[in-house]
């Protein structure tokens, strides 16, 4: 099925394994804000629709030991967290999230999750964090350099002023 992203694409995120699993995780919960999954996350998945599955149906942060390249990029630009935890570590959460009443909270700023008792950090490549704690893509990122860009091309025309592109 293809609709426009306007519609959302929450309804669709692990949709076969859902609609033959009444009683998946991704079906048990109203709100699922944070998904705590295993190695290779979203490899295979290089269409921006798997993420935006996932933030349409509520997910801000998947944390797993790997993720597809692509995947992880795409996570980003559209303001979903993909942390990278060690495998141990994220056993842990999902053992601290057996216990009754567990939820997962996740501390950009500090790079840590903590679920129940358990705590455990993450590294987040600075440039991500950047963009994820302001809402930004790779076309705002760059936005931030207006003046520089505006100045070299000032300079860059006053020296070569042949290299002005014609209207």
């Amino acid at each position: 099925m293809s609709q426009p992203r306007k519609d959302g694409y929450g309804e669709f995120l692990l949709y076969d394994a859902r609609v033959d699993d009444a009683d998946h995780p991704l079906n048990r919960h109203a709100q699922i804000d944070v998904l705590i999954t295993r190695r290779n996350f979203g490899t295979g998945s290089s269409r921006e629709a798997a993420v935006y599955a996932l933030v349409d149906f509520g997910v801000r942060a998947v944390l797993a030991p790997s993720f597809g390249d692509i995947f992880a990029g795409n996570a980003v630009n559209n303001g979903l967290l993909p942390a990278r935890i060690k495998t141990e570590e994220i056993e842990a959460l999902i053992n601290a999230l057996g216990q009754a009443d567990a939820s997962a909270r996740v501390d950009l700023d500090a790079g840590t999750v903590t679920v129940g008792d358990t705590t455990v950090t993450f590294d987040l490549d600075p440039v991500w964090r950047q963009k994820l704690m302001n809402g930004w893509d790779d076309i705002d990122l760059t936005a931030q350099h207006a003046d520089a860009i505006r100045q070299f091309w000032a300079g860059r025309l006053a020296a070569h002023p042949w290299t002005k592109p014609t209207q």
